[in-house]
C-alpha cells in the first residue's frame, strides 16, 4: 500500500501540472482561453499509450526488469523537461512549450503504462480496491503541488524557479523506483508480433463477446467524460471568477487534500465492503452531483472583490469535487484493472486508460470554444448532462445486485 502512495503520486504530479499549473501560466502571460483550451491537444500521447505498450510488456531497460526499466526512464526524463519548461516565454515561444508539454505528455503516459502493469502485478485480486483507491487519491494529493504549491510560489518567485522547484518532486519517484523490486520474475521473453499485438485485444474480445466487449469500452469512455470536461478549465475559470493565484494555491492546498485523504480511506474500506458494482454506482452519483457545485459557483461569480464568503464558496466547491472525483476515480481504476488479464496487463490497461483519456484530450481542446459561446453556467451544466449517460451503462457492464 505504501508502493502505491508513490506510484500515485509519481503518476499525478506531472499530469496535473499539464492540467492546473499550466493554464495558470499562460493566462498570467496574456493566452486567451481559446488557446489554452486547444493545449489539452498536447496530451494525445495519454490516448495513444497502447501502441507501444505491447513492446514495454515484451523489452526490458537498465536491467530493471519490464517495469522499473521503463519507469526510471520515463522519470529522468520528466524530471528535466519539467524543469526547463519555466524558462520559455509563452507569449514568444507558444510552438516550443507546445513540443515540451507533448513530450510531458509522452513519457507521463509511458510511465503510467508502466506504474499501471507493476501495480497491477504487485496486488492480489483481493487488495485491488483499496490498492487503487490509495494510488488514485495518491494520484490526486499529487495535484497539490502544481495546483497549490506552485501557484502559491508563483506570486513570490520567477516561473523558471517554480517549475524547477515542482520538477524536484519526481525524485520521490526516483528514489521509489530503484528500491522496489519487481512484482514477479520479469524476463522479457521474445515473441511473434502477434503475441505482442493482437493477442491482448483478441483476448479481451473473446473473453466477454464483441457486445460486451463495445459495451465495456463505451463505459469506460463515458464515465468521467462530465467531470473531466468540467475541470479540464478548472484554473483559469477560478482565476475568471475574481480568485488570485495566492487564493486559489491557498484553498486548494486545504480544500482539497483531506476530501482526498477521507476519500481514499472511505473509498477503499466500501469496496472492500460492498464490491466495486455498487462503489461505481454510489461514487460515480457524488461525481455527477459535484459538477453543479462549479454551476453554483459561475452564477455568483465573478466577483469584484474577493472576502470570507467568496474563499468559502470557493472551498466547497473544490472540496466536493475533489473527494466525489476522487471517489470515483478509486471504483473506475479498480473496475480497470479487474477488467484486465494478467497475461497481458500493460497492453489492456494502457488500451482502457487510452479511452479513458479521449474525452479529456480530444473533446477537451474544444472547450475554450465551448465557453466562449455558452458562457461558464451553461458550459457546466453541459457538463453536467453529459456525466449521466455513463451512470446509465451501469446497468449493463456493473449491476447493482451483482457483487464484484
Amino acid at each position: 500500500m505504501l508502493i502505491c502512495i508513490f506510484t500515485g503520486f509519481a503518476s499525478g504530479l506531472p499530469f496535473y501540472l499539464l492540467l492546473q499549473l499550466l493554464p495558470a501560466w499562460l493566462q498570467s502571460e496574456g493566452i486567451n482561453i481559446k488557446t489554452i483550451g486547444v493545449f489539452s491537444l498536447t496530451q494525445i500521447p495519454y490516448i495513444l499509450k497502447f501502441v507501444w505498450a505491447p513492446f514495454m510488456d515484451n523489452i526490458s531497460l537498465f536491467r530493471l526488469g519490464r517495469r522499473r526499466g521503463w519507469m526510471l526512464a520515463s522519470q529522468i526524463v520528466l524530471l528535466f523537461s519539467i524543469a526547463i519548461l519555466g524558462f520559455f516565454s509563452p507569449s514568444l515561444d507558444i510552438w516550443l512549450i507546445a513540443a515540451l508539454c507533448f513530450i510531458i505528455a509522452l513519457f507521463s503516459a509511458t510511465q503510467d503504462v508502466a506504474l499501471d502493469a507493476f501495480r497491477r502485478e504487485l496486488l492480489l485480486d483481493k487488495e485491488l480496491g483499496l490498492g487503487n483507491s490509495i494510488h488514485t487519491n495518491a494520484y490526486r494529493v499529487a495535484g497539490l503541488v502544481p495546483g497549490s504549491l506552485s501557484l502559491i510560489l508563483s506570486n513570490y518567485l520567477p516561473w523558471d524557479s517554480v517549475f524547477i522547484i515542482t520538477a524536484l518532486f519526481m525524485l520521490p519517484a526516483i528514489l521509489m523506483t530503484l528500491v522496489v523490486k519487481e512484482p514477479m520474475n520479469q524476463v522479457p521473453k521474445t515473441h511473434h508480433l502477434e503475441d505482442i499485438i493482437i493477442n491482448p485485444f483478441r483476448e479481451f474480445i473473446t473473453r466477454n463477446g464483441i457486445n460486451t466487449a463495445i459495451i465495456i469500452l463505451a463505459f469506460i469512455f463515458l464515465y468521467k467524460l462530465g467531470d473531466s470536461m468540467a475541470t479540464s478549465l478548472a484554473t483559469p475559470f477560478y482565476l475568471q471568477m475574481g480568485y488570485s493565484r495566492l487564493d486559489i494555491g491557498w484553498i486548494a492546498k486545504n480544500a482539497s487534500l483531506w476530501p482526498s485523504v477521507f476519500g481514499a480511506l472511505l473509498g477503499g474500506i466500501l469496496m472492500i465492503k460492498i464490491g466495486i458494482n455498487r462503489a461505481l454506482w454510489s461514487f460515480g452519483i457524488v461525481q455527477v452531483v459535484s459538477i453543479l457545485g462549479f454551476v453554483w459557483l459561475s452564477i455568483e461569480g465573478p466577483f469584484s472583490q474577493i472576502g470570507g464568503y467568496q474563499q468559502i464558496l470557493l472551498a466547497i466547491v473544490i472540496g466536493f469535487e475533489a473527494l466525489g472525483v476522487g471517489l470515483g476515480s478509486a471504483a473506475f481504476v479498480a473496475f480497470i484493472a479487474k477488467t484486465t488479464n494478467p497475461l497481458y496487463t500493460a497492453t489492456q490497461f494502457a488500451l482502457f486508460t487510452s479511452i479513458a483519456s479521449v474525452p479529456r484530450t480530444l473533446i477537451n481542446a474544444t472547450t475554450g470554444i465551448m465557453v466562449e459561446y455558452l458562457g461558464w453556467t451553461n458550459f457546466f451544466s453541459l457538463c453536467f448532462i453529459l456525466a449521466i449517460p455513463g451512470m446509465l451503462l451501469l446497468i449493463k457492464v456493473a449491476p447493482w445486485n451483482v457483487k464484484s
